[in-house]
């Protein structure tokens, strides 16, 4: 039995779980093209032609797939149908079983053919049921959790295994019947403890024999086979008037067998097979990868001629403005509390004049120290002011007017630079802060304000003019 169907299913769902680990918008164009030339070619897209067109791309997959998982269960019919084939002899040699004085009960027989009866009911029942009763078995034999497509599967395949099976137990059973009645002179009868009298005895195996009473008529037990051929427990030596006809049995023996032990498991190996197909492309036709792959094949992908993905990207935040060297001043402004609670020795001398303003100082605060900062700078011939700033906090409308303000009022020939301090005010402000401060002078527009840094920060990877 091949099992292309089965094969299908399982490299179709082994390549859409490989599939998840690959970005969306990859999949999509991939299987838009894909159905593009489909197209061109006037081909009908088909699982199978897709996972030839997605292996010459990517080539096979590197997981076990269906050849690993169609390997466990050819081992487990093999070892049923061994299994089948030697309980099939050694089950024959005990129905056939007798010793001089004693009959082959044709009563066991038939009782034996109608326990198989119900056994091959069964397995049919549980594989169109979907019931599991092998799953231990099955879980000892396999050597991982099988996918959800194979598990799926497995009621068909452990009923397929079961009937097969059990096709080689009727077979080897068979033969071993057809051997004994050569070998051996086989003295059959018929016996029960219900009182039953040889009418219904008859009866019963000419309905037994119905089906192929016009095939092998000898086959059919007559009344005279039935009446002569009863005996009882405890009856001592045979008063069979013909002994010859204990072994006339044996023709319908062979057709129980064949008409109700082989013949059935035979017809239900090759339905139970057919199931199992069917039900492997019901499943690969409603599998949500198949869903999922043709929406893409029949989907337009966008295509924007970049493949790089820049949205986890910070926006450039570059400027052409680079620090400049800290001047000499005697004149520090603390904006907005920076400084605090005490500004760097290289910012506070003795002679250093500290003023305060922005933050929570009042307008009439910040135009007093304006003017003190204009008297203090009026008789300096290079006048320079440093402003210092929390470097965390971005600029604001109220620096800009207190510098634009301090222009106005100060001595043309002054300078002001802008030092942005880290918390402990000894520590090199990270790069991105500093930079939002000289973008902040470059909109000013004019070189009365830059950005330094005390020499102490200037050091590796910084350099004084440079960032």
């Amino acid at each position: 039995m091949t099992d292309t169907a089965i094969r299908l299913l399982l490299e179709f769902d082994d390549r859409v779980r490989r599939d998840q680990e690959q970005a969306p918008a990859f999949l999509h164009r991939r299987d838009r093209k894909y159905a593009l030339n489909c197209q061109q070619r006037g081909v009908t897209p088909s699982p199978r032609d897709w996972l030839a067109h997605v292996e010459r791309l990517s080539g096979p997959g590197g997981g076990p797939g269906a050849d690993a998982a169609l390997g466990i269960w050819r081992r487990i019919m093999a070892g049923f149908l061994l299994a089948g084939a030697f309980l099939g002899v050694i089950t024959m040699l005990g129905l056939l079983f007798y010793e001089g004085g004693q009959r082959i009960n044709v009563t066991v027989i038939l009782a034996f053919v109608f326990l198989q009866c119900l056994l091959a009911a069964f397995t049919t029942l549980q594989a169109f049921a979907g019931w599991q009763p092998w799953r231990p078995l099955i879980a000892r034999l396999s050597s991982g959790e099988p996918t959800t497509a194979l598990r799926r599967l497995q009621p068909q395949l452990m009923a397929r295994a079961a009937h097969t099976g059990a096709v080689a137990f009727g077979i080897s059973g068979l033969l071993t019947l057809l051997v004994m009645v050569v070998v051996q002179d086989l003295a059959f009868g018929w016996s029960t403890t219900l009182n039953t009298d040889s009418h219904s005895f008859l009866g019963l195996v000419q309905a037994i024999a119905a089906p192929w009473q016009w095939l092998w008529p000898v086959a059919v037990p007559d009344a005279n086979l039935v009446e002569t051929t009863r005996f009882f427990r405890a009856q001592t030596g045979s008063i069979t008037t013909h002994p010859a006809r204990l072994g006339d049995w044996w023709p319908f023996v062979v057709m129980v067998w064949i008409g109700y032990v082989l013949l059935p498991r035979l017809i239900l190996a090759i339905v139970a097979d057919g199931h199992l197909r069917l039900r492997a492309r019901r499943l690969l036709d409603r599998h949500p990868g198949l869903t999922a792959l043709q929406y893409r094949m029949e989907t337009p992908a966008l295509e924007t001629g970049n493949a790089h993905n820049d949205a986890e990207h910070q926006p450039d935040t570059s400027t052409n403005s680079q620090l400049k060297p800290l001047p000499e001043s005697d004149t520090v402004i603390c904006w907005a509390g920076a400084g605090e609670p005490e500004l760097p020795d290289a910012l506070n001398g003795p002679d250093t004049l500290v003023l305060r303003a922005g933050g929570r100082a009042s307008l009439q605060d910040d135009t007093n120290t304006l003017d003190q900062a204009a008297n203090h700078l009026a008789n300096i011939t290079r006048p320079a002011v440093i402003v210092v700033t929390r470097s965390w906090e971005p600029p604001t409308g109220e620096l800009q007017d207190f510098l634009q303000q301090a222009r106005e009022q100060w001595p043309s020939a002054s300078h002001v630079a802008l030092v942005p301090l880290t918390a402990s005010g000894l520590e090199k402000p990270p790069a991105h802060q500093l930079q939002q401060w000289l973008r902040f002078t470059e909109r000013l527009g004019t070189d009365f304000a830059g950005v330094s840094l005390p020499p102490s920060l200037l050091q590796n990877p910084y350099q004084q003019g440079e960032l």
